[in-house]
């Protein structure tokens, strides 16, 4: 392992990550490295690193290879306290923004870039936001559990919501609540999922659709990584959630906006089920080097 480490620190809607290339997967950070790395007081500060792989380059990426031979990179994730995490909507558009500031990879107008993920592989398209992911298929997952935050008064029912990895989706009935809940804390499941799960705390817009598109607003509090500006699926799974409450007649297409700005939501349909897109910019904001 090299003495130090050339990082990147990169930005999607406030969701923030520290990103470095290791195409022959090298570099083997420990938890206790990465924690240390994300710390935004002793550290680097960050949401989770992004470590850029080659698939073919660890074990995980056999799986992306063989659902697609063309997924050349791997978004290897780790969460802000080291640990593993399938899938990040905000960082695999940062990712690409990375893969392409640093000539690892092309991407031009019409074309897709596809990158393995433990959650599966991803496709990537430039759109008028900066980029379009298909986060793929989504579902109903981990029943309706009861949601308990500080600051809230009442506990409330959650939807589970996996796209790749596990949601919780609470609605709020304003912004009050929303803005009073204290998510320095990490919010009660009951009962608890096996693997811990993201919660989405959610208020409708008002009105809820304006020209065909939805709108809400989101807090989130995720696994391994706390209160961030921004999540990505987590905005996805809130979108769906909303969707889902609102019924028949609820529009595919979404604005979220989430304390680091807003990011697009859209369900379309395909041969093998419904998929949901994340659209939103990616930012890389400055470079460095890291003794590690």
């Amino acid at each position: 392992m090299p003495a130090d480490l050339h990082f990147t620190k990169g930005q999607g809607t406030g969701n923030d990550f520290v990103l470095f290339t290791d195409p022959d997967g090298e570099i083997d950070l420990s938890p206790t490295q990465i924690a240390a790395i994300c710390d935004r007081h002793f550290g680097v500060g960050a949401d989770g690193i992004l470590r850029v792989v080659r698939s073919r380059s660890l074990e995980a990426g056999a799986a992306a290879l063989a659902e697609d031979d063309s997924a050349e990179w791997f978004m290897d994730y780790y969460n802000a306290d080291g640990s593993l995490s399938e899938m990040c909507g905000n960082g695999i558009r940062v990712y690409t923004r990375y893969l392409l500031d640093n000539g690892l990879a092309t991407l031009a107008p019409g074309e897709t870039l596809v990158i393995g993920t433990r959650g599966g592989v991803r496709d990537v398209q430039l759109n008028k936001l900066g980029f379009q992911v298909d986060l793929g298929r989504w579902r109903l997952d981990g029943g309706e559990p009861l949601v308990r935050a500080k600051n809230l008064q009442v506990a409330r029912p959650g939807l589970g919501i996996n796209i790749g990895n596990p949601h919780v989706v609470v609605a709020l009935a304003d912004d009050d609540e929303l803005d009073e809940a204290d998510l320095t804390f990490i919010p009660h499941l009951e009962p608890a999922p096996i693997d811990g799960a993201n919660v989405e705390f959610v208020v409708p817009g008002e009105p809820l659709v304006r020209d065909g598109v939805g709108h809400i607003r989101m807090r989130v509090h995720e696994r391994g990584s706390g209160e961030t500006l921004s999540c990505g699926t987590g905005a996805a799974a809130a979108a769906l959630a909303t969707r889902y409450w609102a019924g028949e007649g609820a529009p595919n297409n979404w604005s979220v906006a989430v304390p680091g700005g807003v990011v697009g939501v859209r369900m379309f349909p395909t041969e093998d089920g419904e998929h949901v897109a994340l659209s939103g910019p990616a930012e890389l904001v400055y470079e460095g080097d890291l003794a590690i």
